[in-house]
């Protein structure tokens, strides 16, 4: 029996780590504690392996790649499949950044959305049957934060495809370059309209998981709750550990459940409308 395996991106931190050190706790399998830099991921592992817990780091950059590539080719050598995917890299940029909003939203939707798709495309062929994936959306993940109907219309359209909703997202970067973010009706900001394509893009995959010929292949997205972390600021009201345990929930999810399945679920591990 090849042993299990599971992968968090952006692991070494905030959230990510936390989550990593849940699963090292309750998944019966390695834990691959996945980050951009090296020394922070190899840092991380340590401090983890002072609590006796025992991750491994890889190198992951969800923008690049030949390092996405890299990761896939590791876990077929080692692992020959993948279990369970926490897709939990993501950026998000401080009220105070001098970036333009043009700036701000092409790198926002090119890692939050497009770096979380790419890392799905290349590890997806290696989930085994009953395994579980979580993308990390938010609150802001909402499609009620987007004002235009129209645009939300488009979303819902219950032939929707993942190409429309990754012409939505370009559509959403240059309607911004070219300041018509607002009078188009899009999301206020950047951030929320990269979690409001990671969001919708589940619902697309799970529905993809459904016609797969391997059994029992789930797919949620989670919003954590307003977290004390780097990317809050540390404004956030709760700890990584409590944010961190509707994730678990998700990618602990026992075999063969209706519910959750491509769905969005709440800090609380509730399944709430993403509408």
């Amino acid at each position: 029996m090849a042993r299990k395996v599971a992968v968090v991106t952006g692991g070494n931190k905030g959230i990510g780590y936390a989550i990593v050190k849940e699963l090292c706790c309750k998944f019966n399998g390695d834990v691959i504690l996945a980050a951009r830099d090296e020394a922070r991921g190899k840092n991380a592992v340590e401090q983890l392996k002072a609590l006796n817990l025992n991750p491994v780091y890889h190198q992951l950059d969800i923008d690049n790649t030949t390092s996405v590539a890299h990761l896939k080719d590791f876990l077929l050598k080692e692992y020959g499949g993948l279990d369970i995917l926490v897709n939990n890299a993501a950026i998000a940029y401080k009220m105070a950044s001098t970036a333009s909003d043009a700036e701000q939203a092409e790198n926002t939707i090119r890692t939050n959305f497009f770096g979380t798709l790419n890392v799905c495309k290349a590890l997806f062929p290696l989930l085994r049957p009953h395994a579980r994936v979580v993308n990390v959306s938010s609150s802001a993940g909402r499609l009620s934060n987007i004002p235009n109907k129209e645009l939300q219309k488009k979303f819902l359209a219950p032939d929707f495809t993942e190409e429309e909703l990754c012409s939505l997202m370009k559509e959403f970067v240059s309607d911004t370059k070219a300041g018509l973010k607002r009078e188009k009706g899009w999301a206020p900001t950047n951030y929320q309209m990269s979690k409001v394509g990671v969001t919708a893009l589940t619902i697309l995959q799970q529905k993809e998981f459904d016609k797969d010929s391997r059994e029992d292949l789930v797919v949620n997205a989670v919003h954590p709750g307003y977290v004390n972390t780097d990317m809050s600021s540390g404004k956030g009201v709760r700890s990584i550990e409590e944010g961190a345990e509707p994730i678990v929930y998700a990618a602990l999810l026992p075999p063969n459940i209706k519910s959750p399945k491509g769905e969005y679920i709440w800090e609380d591990s509730k399944v709430v409308s993403w509408v």
